[in-house]
């Protein structure tokens, strides 16, 4: 197989996990298997841009925590659900994160939707809104995002993305992923994502690899 085609195909395998989650409509409890998947794209040696966000400094506190890709479906409590801090999806890269700020997207989406429910995506065949997973799905989080008025245009050009702010990319097969602009660039002075792309929570050099989606900055302080 051609060394391009190769590293497409160890991408894809990487990356199917973060639309599973995204994707999935089942509505039974399943037990959270790991889904550890190779990942090929390694972060050079970072350059901090400016002092730490405390966004980014709640997201990277995962690294290392969370070190299994898992989107097994999993009943939550509710308000400030989460599944095992060892394991999760992209999403809950910024749901952790997010909440270390006060900004519970469990609750917040969970009441938007069931309020707003004819306003958000329709695929996954639900007829309510599910507080256990529905803030889980990256279209979702899009939608909620975009009505708190959150959105910014997306850019080919690295200055436009800050620290803090949420991207949204669409993966190969059509699989949608979320992560969190860092606070320090890798090559070409490209700021660093942290993201959960099949490995876990890392920080890598990945803001170009894929057609960007969405760009959002949450206001400040969060609501």
């Amino acid at each position: 197989m051609p060394r391009d085609a190769r590293r497409r195909a160890l991408w894809l395998l990487a990356s199917l996990g973060c639309a599973l989650t995204a994707c999935t409509g089942s509505q039974a409890a399943q037990p959270a298997t790991a889904t550890a998947s190779k990942q090929t794209t390694v972060a050079p040696p970072a350059t901090a841009r400016t002092a730490p966000h405390p966004r980014v400094a709640a997201a990277r506190r995962q690294i290392g925590v969370t070190v299994v890709y898992d989107p097994a479906y999993v009943v939550l409590s509710y308000p400030g659900g989460d599944v095992a801090q060892d394991r999760g999806v992209c999403t809950d890269v910024v749901i952790r994160a997010m909440r270390d700020e006060g900004l519970d997207l469990q609750k917040t989406v969970h009441e938007d939707m069931r309020a707003h429910f004819d306003l958000y995506p329709k695929k996954w065949g639900l007829r309510r809104a599910d507080r256990n997973i529905d803030h889980r799905r990256v279209p979702n989080l899009q939608t909620w995002f975009a009505r708190q008025g959150w959105s910014l245009a997306p850019s080919q050009s690295a200055s436009a993305y800050r620290p803090g702010d949420l991207v949204t990319w669409m993966l190969p097969g059509n699989l949608p992923h979320i992560g969190i602009v860092s606070d320090r660039t890798g090559s070409r002075d490209v700021p660093l994502i942290i993201h959960n792309i099949g490995r876990g929570t890392r920080e890598e050099d990945i803001l170009f690899a894929y057609p960007i989606t969405g760009h959002y900055r949450p206001a400040k302080p969060a609501p």
